[in-house]
């Protein structure tokens, strides 16, 4: 039996790995602040600073960089699902997951660094964008899915969801910081020159050349570097197993082989990983959207969407809290199907908010000038239909690996979770896609924006199909 079984098997008979208490809490806690160091990347880069400036300030309507936006999010979801189940084979063959976590690292790195030179009005900002993020997204997620397979080591599988929602809540709190920081200290209003705090720039961030919000991507990219060190230093790896990279390579192909069809047979399983699919392409679709749109629909600028950001890292924090908790006591799969049917009822809301309209057809007051942040009341309804949107998507993510790991044997995890981001990835590029050439063919970002939905509730549907025994469900 291979390393991970045995990982499993001691989870399961002590109490994390086998090592002694103040060892192994090091450990958990460094291996949490994983998520404490890539949030900042999808808070600030792919969803509430970076990705609104480029479809308002880049693009050329914020439609067309939507449907950009949604292209090379697709792009690299279609990439990530042809590889990381590979990668994740080949990494069950050489054991140790931390050169993996530290080579994806730099794609990472590098791509939000890149993210500074996408200066407004520059010839080839657009493309520098768009290749940046994608190379920065594909760091990101290769790096998370050899962070996730280190979870059977460090504590048994019956505190695997509250491991699980702390780390969510943890990098929601990271994202929490950070955006504060972004926009409180570096993101000024190209109007009046100054940040959310009413404070000039620091470094003299021009916000003419919106280099606040430029500025997002080299700071995530510093934060990451800071903060994953506790996990090469803390955190014990599976060890090193001297083969060549060669048969590495072919014998994780064909160990990869072998869960495919082991993945095929287990029903539950392949369920899940079905559904995962299907629910997670609404996700990607909902993150790397949903700047943008509040952007567009009601005409925010970065303060705005920023202030709506740490609104909802806030109640992602909480929701991600307590719903590890319900994880361990009810079981992750009716966590998950509470997440959806919020994602669906409070999505449904959000789309049918402009400018002058809440709920479809309800017509609302036009703006006083003058009035302030959010005193329309489409703005508060948004604000209110979004915070328990963030509250559920913690949840739903976080119990989904929980779900993941106990729905699979205990030999070669880190196989199932190249297959768990295979099946969040392999058709996420359809969601973004879609969103994209619906937005452009109808030039309504609400238009492509409810696509979503239909990806929520199919995925609940085939969830339905799943038993969780731990909860009888």
């Amino acid at each position: 039996m291979n390393d991970m079984a045995a990982a499993a098997r001691r989870a399961e008979r002590d109490d994390g790995a086998g090592q002694p208490a103040p060892v192994r809490g090091r450990a958990v806690a460094s291996w949490l602040f994983f998520d404490w160091a890539a949030q900042p990347f999808f808070t600030l880069v792919t969803t509430f600073v970076f990705a609104p400036y480029f479809a308002s300030a880049l693009a050329a309507t914020p439609a067309e960089g939507q449907a950009l936006w949604g292209y090379a999010t697709a792009a690299a979801g279609l990439a990530i699902a042809l590889l990381a189940p590979v990668l994740g084979a080949i990494a069950d063959r050489t054991g140790a997951r931390k050169p993996w976590i530290a080579g994806f690292s730099l794609p990472l790195v590098v791509g939000s660094l890149a993210l500074w030179f996408a200066v407004p009005g520059e010839p080839g900002s657009i493309a520098i964008a768009l290749a940046a993020f994608a190379l920065a997204t594909l760091g990101v997620e290769f790096a998370t899915v050899f962070t996730n397979a280190m979870m059977p080591d460090l504590v048994p599988r019956a505190r695997l969801g509250r491991l699980s929602g702390n780390g969510w809540a943890l990098g929601y709190a990271g994202g929490l910081v950070s955006l504060v920081i972004a926009l409180g200290l570096m993101a000024a209003s190209p109007t009046t020159g100054l940040t959310l705090l009413g404070l000039d720039p620091l470094f003299g961030l021009d916000p003419a050349t919106r280099a606040g919000d430029r500025a997002s991507g080299p700071f995530s990219a510093i934060w990451y570097l800071v903060f994953v060190l506790p996990l090469f230093l803390f955190v014990p790896d599976v060890p090193r197993r001297a083969i060549p990279l060669s048969g590495a390579v072919r014998q994780g192909l064909h160990d990869l082989a072998a869960t495919l069809r082991q993945a095929r047979a287990n029903r539950q399983v392949m369920t899940f990983l079905i559904a995962n699919m299907v629910y997670k392409d609404g996700l990607v679709a909902l993150f790397a959207f949903g700047g943008i749109y509040a952007g567009g629909v009601l005409g925010w600028s970065s303060i705005e969407i920023g202030s709506f950001g740490i609104l909802l890292t806030v109640t992602g924090t909480l929701g991600a809290v307590i719903g590890g908790r319900l994880d361990d006591r009810i079981g992750s799969k009716r966590v998950i199907s509470g997440a959806l049917v919020v994602l669906i009822l409070c999505g449904l809301g959000l789309v049918s908010v402009d400018r002058d309209t809440v709920f479809f057809v309800v017509k609302t007051a036009a703006p006083v000038p003058g009035a302030g942040l959010f005193s329309t009341l489409p703005e508060q309804v948004f604000l209110v239909l979004g915070g328990f949107l963030g509250a559920a998507a913690g949840p739903l993510q976080a119990a989904s690996r929980t779900l993941l790991v106990h729905l699979s044997p205990p030999g070669g995890l880190t196989q199932y979770f190249g297959l768990f981001a295979l099946s969040g990835k392999v058709t996420s590029f359809l969601a973004p896609l879609t969103v994209g050439l619906v937005t452009a063919a109808t030039a309504s970002q609400a238009a492509g924006m409810a696509v979503i939905l239909v990806f929520f509730s199919a995925g609940l549907l085939l969830l339905a199909r799943i038993d969780d025994t731990r909860a009888g469900a």
